[in-house]
């Protein structure tokens, strides 16, 4: 892998603080034009300020943030990336020390083989796609000495994902992901991750092969719902695994990674947004709560146009309405509980700042 180095840096406060201050709070200039959406401006940003000295309150002093599955590395990394979305750089403003902290306690993370882990049900590779994904986000604004320091993990663990992918699979789970480096089988979910930290790198400079993104990108539509229509109403989701049933989260993690990936606005990927609007998280506590928020914001947000429009106010007045005082969000049910407040926050800032356009990957 080359060294990594964006066209933009970010590594200048002075410049860090005038793009935050030029930026829109929810980027309503350009895609917040109708009233409908504009008129929650404040509400989102005094929501995110809220949730992000929350997070800043709860940072351990070695940088991680607690959840119930110990120094875990992915929500450490979801909990950056939720500043960073939100506009505040590394080194810089209010949130600089914050995220400086939360970078050095990755870096310190990763083992010999490459994994950036932290403990998980479902074995490492959750964390290690995540971590990986912020790493390549960071990259370019952090100083030189940690800039230096990331180089060298970051290619570990690009390099990692590369090979877990080149493991001969049966050809259904060929090009995907999954629980392990030596998994032989794939999913939809672990696929998203890696595919996009993939990607994020490629954008950023790394000589990741186009063929490696080209190849998950077979997988993820491998595992659309089968249809006798491109686009029939109510749309088309996708499964876990091939064959599977579709989902909310599976599925808006499969328009998001066609989107990003050189599908934008093809007709699965718009199918499965017409799913998305025909299958909403209703309410809090549904299973994969944040999950499914998180990459349904991202996905429609990248979409754009009615399916934006038609989500946004949805998604709006359910998260600001189960912020607690303190900021945070309840924690989630079933597999998501044991994440934490940490991981329930990040998520939901993440999803609520999608606007913003602060994380490169999520430019549109």
């Amino acid at each position: 892998m080359k060294r990594f180095g964006r066209m933009m840096t970010y590594s200048l406060c002075a410049l860090a603080t005038v793009a935050i201050v030029a930026m829109p709070p929810t980027g309503a200039s350009a895609d917040q034009a109708s009233p409908a959406l504009a008129k929650y401006d404040k509400r989102i940003e005094q929501a995110v300020t809220k949730a992000l000295a929350y997070l800043a309150k709860k940072q351990h002093k070695e940088g991680y943030w607690p959840s119930g599955m110990g120094k875990n590395t992915a929500v450490t990394s979801l909990s950056v990336m939720a500043f960073l979305g939100a506009g505040h750089t590394p080194g810089c403003g209010p949130y600089g020390q914050v995220i400086n902290k939360g970078i050095d306690f990755i870096l310190k993370s990763q083992k010999p083989n490459g994994m950036l882990t932290g403990h998980s049900s479902h074995g490492p590779w959750y964390s290690h796609s995540i971590t990986t994904l912020m790493l390549s986000e960071v990259s370019g604004m952090v100083d030189a000495e940690r800039q230096k320091r990331l180089d060298k993990v970051l290619s570990k663990a690009l390099k990692l994902i590369i090979t877990a992918q080149q493991i001969k699979k049966h050809p259904s789970f060929q090009g995907g992901w999954r629980y392990q480096a030596t998994s032989r089988d794939s999913d939809i979910s672990c696929t998203g991750w890696a595919l996009m930290s993939l990607r994020s790198a490629r954008g950023n400079g790394a000589a990741v092969p186009k063929k490696a993104i080209d190849d998950a990108v077979k997988f993820v539509l491998k595992c659309r719902s089968k249809s006798k229509k491109p686009r029939p109403k109510g749309g088309v989701g996708f499964g876990y695994k091939p064959g599977g049933g579709p989902g909310l989260a599976r599925t808006a993690t499969a328009v998001l990674c066609l989107e990003l990936c050189g599908k934008h606005h093809s007709a699965e990927s718009l199918a499965g947004g017409d799913w998305i609007l025909a299958h909403p998280a209703r309410s809090y506590g549904a299973s994969f709560f944040y999950y499914g928020l998180y990459y349904s914001a991202q996905a429609m947000f990248q979409l754009g146009g009615r399916h934006w429009e038609q989500f946004a106010p949805h998604m709006y007045e359910m998260m600001l309405k189960y912020q607690r005082k303190d900021g945070s969000w309840p924690q989630g049910s079933s597999n998501e509980s044991r994440a934490g407040y940490g991981y329930s926050t990040a998520m939901a800032v993440l999803a609520l700042s999608v606007s913003y356009r602060q994380l490169p990957i999520y430019q549109r």
